[in-house]
């Protein structure tokens, strides 16, 4: 992304801005507008704030009465989603490899082709035919085809430098001062409900979002929810698993009824449900509340996470096979991929947002403002 481009989205962003505070119509609708109305200008860093605020259910555009055709052209939707776009860009740490993001669907592609096909190979080298295709139950029987130590290594180096990774571009990118404990706590409680999808909806309806023209309900909220708890049962699956194995000796892979299994399943459950919701309805919202330089990044991210769920649960299920070996292999290289290319697509999108989150509540607290 040039510098010439990103000049553009945040000039367009500065000038919607300047409209929206002079109208204020909106203010109802979500937390960016409430923190526009704290602002006279709006430097760089203040359009980035308010375009991570932003969560895209575009109930905004719909009401705004100045929105095209109108000569305004007020998009703030899609103009807020080229300056996350752009920003993920410029904050990306180390910083060349922030080009990852101009072409993020084809880099996670090779990536995880690449990861997919070592661990193949690595696999073939290390043992022969007969080794790969044994069918192998009981403690251990992972590690007889890739060592516990190297496994724990080679994946925990791989998370390390993905949060230190992203940490770090949070951190460049920070400029709310320090957060006290009150106001952390409404930021969790904000980004766990995704309170601020729901683009001004009453709740009551069980929609949760905005719905669009055609009064079709947008249910991202749900798919949102069963994609982002999915992904920490699987985490907490890992993490239980980690301490049965240092903690108390047990070695993986364990039966049907304990902990990591049972956690590992449900969670595996939510990573097929919610990204195959979000894929259904990323095809039918509307072109005005979405970034096409952005369809690759966050198609490729879903994708991965669905192709993490599948080979887990395709690999619990045939774990008592021949077929232990190959789905192994397959299913390390799709979560190593998707632990070293994090950084660099659309799941950075849940530590910025929840550092505006943070921000937008400590704005709030000081302006003496309730949001609870």
């Amino acid at each position: 992304m040039s510098a010439t481009e990103t000049g553009d989205a945040l000039a367009e962003a500065r000038r919607l801005m300047t409209i929206c505070n002079a109208c204020r119509y909106c203010e109802g609708l979500c937390a960016v507008f409430p923190a526009m109305e704290m602002r006279r200008v709006f430097t760089d860093a203040d359009l980035t704030y308010l375009a991570d605020l932003c969560h895209g259910c575009g109930a905004c555009h719909d009401d705004c009465q100045f929105a095209p055709p109108h000569e305004f052209a007020v998009t703030v939707p899609l103009t807020m989603a080229r300056v996350r776009r752009d920003a993920y860009q410029a904050r990306a740490w180390p910083r060349g490899l922030g080009a990852l993001f101009a072409r993020n669907g084809l880099a996670v592609s090779a990536i995880a082709a690449a990861s997919v096909a070592a661990f193949l190979l690595g696999f073939a080298l290390a043992h022969d035919r007969a080794t790969l295709l044994a069918t192998r139950t009981g403690p251990g029987a992972f590690y007889a085809l890739m060592p516990h130590g190297a496994l724990a290594l080679l994946f925990s180096a791989a998370l390390v430098y993905a949060i230190v990774a992203i940490a770090l571009g949070v951190r460049a990118s920070w400029h709310g001062g320090a957060i006290a404990p009150a106001t952390l706590w409404q930021a969790v409680k904000d980004a766990a409900t995704l309170r601020y999808l729901d683009g001004g909806q009453p709740d009551a309806d069980g929609w949760g979002c905005a719905e669009d023209d055609a009064g079709r309900p947008d249910r991202r909220r749900l798919w949102h929810h069963a994609t982002a708890y999915g992904f920490l049962l699987c985490f907490a699956a890992t993490s239980v698993g980690t301490l049965y194995h240092f903690g108390l000796g047990r070695e993986a892979p364990y039966p049907w009824y304990d902990a990591p299994v049972l956690l590992g399943t449900l969670g595996g459950i939510g990573l097929v449900i919610g990204p195959l919701g979000l894929l259904a309805e990323r095809r039918r919202r509307d072109p005005a509340r979405r970034d096409p330089a952005s369809q690759g990044m966050e198609r490729a991210f879903i994708v991965m996470l669905l192709a993490t769920a599948l080979t887990g649960l395709a690999l619990l299920a045939l774990r008592a096979t021949p077929a232990m070996a190959p789905l192994l292999a397959l299913h390390l290289g799709v979560v190593f991929a998707l632990f070293v290319t994090m950084p660099y697509g659309k799941f950075v999108h849940g530590a910025y947002r929840f550092a505006a989150l943070a921000r937008y509540a400590a704005e709030q607290r000081a302006a003496g403002t309730r949001i609870e």
